[in-house]
């Protein structure tokens, strides 16, 4: 009868440590998602600005736009942890495609307000890309503690469950296409 109380005692202590040990856990993700947060917002509040430089200069651009637009005001209005990250992922395609235009319009890729935003839009992805990683860091550590054993026999009894891995979305894996061809025609230079 002491042998069993013993035991039981020793695991009520040991699972109340480890129930301690991932409820940091859960508060280090918190934290490095909230820096992920600051830099996504830092990245929100640029794109109004670099979108309206991009289109004094190609206005017939539209569907870029509007796919930056919506993807923006998706991420804003986005509840969830996972809903951000998704809507994230698309956003940065959609400014790699914003981006990517500054290449078939040479006078726009020389004006100085371009060039500063596309300067701190950069330094803020890789702040963006820097904080993914640690928020990826912080998931990993997490995941693997919730799965191993013995933890993983009351985990998800004590609301712990697997988080989800801010990964770059499948747009960035892929070499952009660059086509260095001239204006077209029908391209308006600002100010006409």
């Amino acid at each position: 009868m002491r042998r069993a109380t013993a035991v039981m005692v020793l695991a009520t202590f040991v699972s109340g440590c480890d129930y301690n040990r991932l409820v940091g856990l859960r508060e280090q993700i918190d934290a490095a998602w909230a820096q992920v947060e600051n830099q996504l917002q830092r990245r929100n509040d640029l794109i109004p600005n670099l979108v309206e430089v991009t289109r004094g200069y190609a206005a017939h651009e539209k569907e870029i736009f509007e796919r930056v637009a919506d993807a923006r005001a998706k991420l804003m209005s986005a509840g969830s942890r996972d809903e951000k990250i998704d809507a994230a992922g698309e956003l940065g395609g959609a400014l790699g495609r914003l981006l990517a235009i500054a290449e078939r319009y040479p006078d726009l890729k020389a004006n100085q307000q371009f060039a500063r935003l596309s300067d701190e839009l950069a330094g803020t992805e890789n702040r963006i890309a820097v904080e993914r990683m640690r928020y990826n860091e912080t998931v990993r550590a997490y995941n693997a503690a919730i799965k191993s054993f013995p933890t993983t026999l009351y985990a998800s009894a004590f609301g712990f469950q697997p988080q989800k891995y801010f990964e770059a979305p499948e747009e960035a894996k892929k070499v952009p296409k660059v086509d260095f061809g001239t204006r077209p025609e029908s391209a308006p230079r600002p100010g006409q």
